[in-house]
């Protein structure tokens, strides 16, 4: 199981690599220990999020606020947390700070054994 450092390492390597133009063999995969933490770190909003900055490219924070019409700050927050796993990366121009996706596809790892986190569904 890949912890999200691992995966943050890997998707910068990515990075460099397409940087380069080089390409990438396989997408970098983040595994989540329970369905707790998957849901945390992947909610419905935080996935609607993550497909607007790939699909509408915004120059900003503010402007991917205003594409999802939510709070800026939330949205900051939110980016925040996803570029410390590695999902989303910064360009910087300037003072502005310019969420990007760069991947087609994020693959999950979630393992079913019993004494691994907690599996339990909520009642």
């Amino acid at each position: 199981m890949k912890s999200a450092r691992a995966f943050h390492d890997d998707v910068e390597r990515a990075i460099d690599r397409l940087d380069r133009g080089d390409g990438v063999d396989e997408p970098p995969t983040l595994s989540f220990s329970s369905y707790d933490q998957l849901l945390e770190t992947l909610t419905p909003r935080t996935l609607e999020l993550i497909e607007a900055v790939r699909r509408e490219r915004p120059s900003s924070i503010n402007e991917t606020a205003r594409v999802v019409e939510r709070d800026v700050k939330n949205v900051h927050e939110e980016l925040d947390r996803l570029a410390q796993v590695g999902i989303v990366y910064f360009e910087e121009e300037g003072q502005r700070k310019r969420p990007v996706v760069w991947f087609e596809e994020l693959v999950i790892s979630l393992p079913f054994e019993p004494d691994v986190g907690n599996t339990k569904a909520p009642a």
